[in-house]
């Protein structure tokens, strides 16, 4: 129920809110939420699966953000920032649709 609540406030505070993204940060958000989708569809398995570590899930969203992010900084600094962000989407949308399915066998008995 608490993590529930804290999502409602948050998503609350960012639509009154409504921050601003800085412009350096802006090509690093994407796959930042997309780093952290693939942690959170792998916390929602590993929930049903009855194995979640609320560390260990922690410790995925903050190291997938930043280990996705690193990535495409590097590309960015060697001119390949747009072959190495597909790349690092790729990967995470692999990882995203592989948990989704585990969690629809999961659920649907399939």
């Amino acid at each position: 129920m608490i993590p529930v609540l804290g999502l409602a406030v948050g998503v609350l505070l960012g639509l009154l809110l409504q921050p601003q993204v800085p412009l350096w940060l802006e090509p690093y958000l994407p796959i930042a939420v997309i780093a952290a989708l693939d942690a959170v569809f792998g916390g929602v398995r590993a929930s049903l699966e009855g194995i979640f570590n609320d560390r260990i899930f922690v410790i995925s969203i903050l190291s997938n953000v930043l280990v996705a992010g690193l990535i495409v900084f590097l590309g960015n600094q060697l001119g390949v920032g747009a072959q190495l962000s597909t790349g690092v989407v790729v990967v995470l949308g692999l990882r995203i649709f592989s948990n989704v399915a585990a969690i629809r066998r999961h659920l649907l008995g399939a």
